[in-house]
């Protein structure tokens, strides 16, 4: 194990992380990012009721969204060996049971407790990924360098956290189409057995601080509900929210079109100029302030779904969930670059599964709703769901402006080092140091 030094403070993040990692990481979040679309896909088949399938979705979400937040608290204090290990095995277990589940003869009550009990064991790689390098970064890292190697980072994490969103949906459907609406679910759980474990155990778990120093520099759960934290939870909701009903709306217009199938492959088009800008963001100049960042990208978001609502031909949206990509990418790398910078110190782990499970619920909550709404309502009014959650998230980057002109002081004593980094460097000249 590598210890601090100047030596090690000089070295990149790939020298204290090993090669390895990044694929590992990187394939363990596919059981999170498969299982809530493989729930949906699996009982739309088994019960023809795409309303059911939403609610279904939107019991894992419910379940994340419960156990995200005790999970990241766990995590900070006893460290991600001891939670993820056993929420890998449980996770695995509770999806490869789920097809038998949805297929068998099994009241809706059963199915609905099923998907609840897999959202409970969602295993959060990339919250924790996020967790686990910020703290090597702080560690391990020169503090002339930490700027710089923390953008690289959040826009890597962003992007694989894009397409693995993207991936996810579009191995459902391509092994839905090829093998059986079972066979996704099948793959997550081996996943899940696999990568998630293999994650759990790496060696860069323990280049953490132990429990006894972590447990002196923990700030309180409070610290971590102030107005600029709370603003980014919202508009992360805003984009899981843009997300499930994008989902739901394009399996429901690809159902209409006599293939449900192609839901899962016309979604993974949004990810090819996602997971792009995801990438790209760290190209942007340090003056492109990340809260102008989350305007302009969250406005492409907006005008690019206002077209996905008004088109009428599998092409035209195809084209527009290739545009909506190049919005929705670069918003969700902005907001979790904010959420890294503005964690209260001892609190990354809890900050981040926050945001995962707000984007995570809000994702299963959306695809309910607009499940019921192609149902009940119209096919054209749930494909104008995903602008109206764009609208959201592009109306809460204004607010967080106002919150950013109004700071003062920072929101906690413990966290005023990483507030005053985070609002200098989003160009908020109003904030004046407490130090």
């Amino acid at each position: 194990m590598h210890h601090p030094s100047t030596a090690s403070g000089r070295s990149s993040l790939i020298a204290h992380t090993g090669w390895a990692y990044w694929p590992i990481a990187f394939v363990a979040r596919l059981p999170f990012a498969m299982m809530t679309v493989g729930v949906l896909m699996l009982v739309v088949h088994a019960t023809d009721s795409v309303g059911f399938g939403g609610l279904t979705s939107a019991a894992v979400g419910i379940g994340v969204v419960i156990a995200g937040p005790v999970m990241g608290d766990l995590v900070d204090r006893h460290g991600q060996r001891r939670v993820l290990v056993p929420v890998g095995l449980a996770n695995g277990v509770l999806l490869a049971l789920f097809p038998l589940v949805a297929t068998a003869d099994t009241p809706p009550g059963v199915i609905l407790a099923a998907a609840l009990a897999i959202g409970l064991t969602g295993p959060q790689a990339a919250a924790m990924s996020r967790s686990r390098l910020l703290a090597i970064v702080a560690a391990r890292i020169a503090p002339e360098r930490r700027t710089k190697t923390t953008s690289r980072l959040m826009s890597y994490e962003s992007a694989a956290d894009e397409t693995a969103f993207v991936i996810g949906p579009f191995l459902v459907g391509i092994l839905a189409a090829l093998i059986a609406p079972w066979a996704p679910i099948a793959v997550a759980a081996a996943l899940s057995f696999g990568f998630v474990l293999a994650f759990a155990l790496h060696p860069t778990a323990r280049l953490l601080q132990n429990r006894a120093d972590a447990a002196a520099e923990r700030a309180a759960f409070r610290a971590v509900l102030t107005s600029s934290m709370l603003v980014l939870v919202a508009a992360t909701f805003g984009v899981g929210m843009f997300f499930g009903s994008a989902l739901t709306s394009l399996t429901a217009f690809a159902r209409a079109a006599g293939d449900e199938a192609q839901a899962g492959l016309l979604y993974g088009l949004m990810g090819i100029g996602s997971a792009v800008l995801a990438l790209g963001v760290v190209l942007l100049p340090a003056r492109f302030a990340l809260r102008h960042r989350w305007l302009v990208f969250a406005g492409v978001l907006t005008a690019a779904s206002v077209g996905y609502a008004t088109s009428s031909s599998l092409g035209v949206v195809a084209g527009w969930l290739l545009v909506m990509g190049l919005g929705v990418g670069p918003t969700l790398v902005t907001l979790f670059s904010l959420a890294g910078e503005r964690a209260p110190r001892g609190r990354s782990a809890t900050t981040m599964t926050l945001l995962a499970s707000a984007l995570t619920l809000a994702q299963a909550l959306a695809a309910a709703a607009t499940g019921w709404i192609a149902e009940e309502v119209s096919l054209g009014v749930a494909m104008a769901v995903p602008a109206a959650a764009a609208a959201v998230v592009l109306s809460l980057g204004v607010v967080n402006i106002a919150i950013g002109r109004r700071r003062a002081v920072p929101a906690h004593p413990a966290a005023d080092v990483a507030a005053d980094e985070a609002w200098r460097r989003d160009g908020t000249d109003e904030h004046a140091r407490a130090h």
